[in-house]
């Protein structure tokens, strides 16, 4: 029961968080859109602090779910899970009317100059991302689907920070072009073997 609720409020919380952003969003906020009592929270998270690590935890594992489920299926090759990990995406953030944008590049842009603390954390999560992107670039050079001269963690990072930049964009622009554009840069030009 206890870790049924914990998750409740990190559930609930990492949504507004997404929606609001870390700083605009209240304890009370969470605990009231949760159905959890309001003295709950403290038995949880030494503070909000402790409970915004935490929901960067959980966006970071809800990136690993959704990668494994696509990038892991060695029925397709290498460049093709790459291509529908990113449409996936793409689906979503057109659904939401071209709002949210990644968590983990929001809470950077808001936290990342604030809070040492969280500084590493959301650092961590990025290398996180990157290493994911790296193991499939692995595998498209193993197959000769990219240039043996590309440096993969470079790629990786770059692929990462470029993405958070299309996002920032598709969000002003309203418009899904500035993620078709990024995806067609990445997969027609930066990964395309010689």
């Amino acid at each position: 029961m206890r870790t049924d609720t914990k998750d409740n409020i990190i559930l609930t919380g990492a949504k507004i968080i997404h929606r609001k952003g870390f700083n605009h969003t209240g304890i009370q906020e969470i605990l009231k859109e949760a159905g959890v009592p309001k003295g709950s929270f403290y038995f949880y998270f030494k503070n909000k602090d402790d409970f915004g690590l935490q929901v960067i935890d959980f966006f970071t594992n809800h990136f690993d779910s959704i990668a494994a489920e696509i990038l892991a299926d060695k029925n397709l090759p290498p460049l093709d899970r790459l291509r529908q990990f990113f449409d996936i995406f793409a689906d979503f953030f057109k659904s939401q009317d071209y709002t949210l944008g990644c968590p983990i590049g929001n809470l950077a842009q808001e936290m990342g100059d604030l809070n040492p603390v969280f500084r590493e954390k959301l650092n961590s999560a990025i290398d996180h991302m990157a290493d994911i992107y790296t193991a499939i670039l692995s595998e498209a050079k193993e197959t000769g689907d990219i240039s043996p001269d590309l440096d993969l963690r470079e790629t990786a990072y770059f692929m990462v920070s470029s993405w958070h930049g299309a996002l920032m964009r598709m969000k002003v622009a309203k418009s899904l072009e500035p993620l078709e554009i990024w995806s067609k840069f990445i997969l027609n030009r930066v990964l395309r073997a010689d």
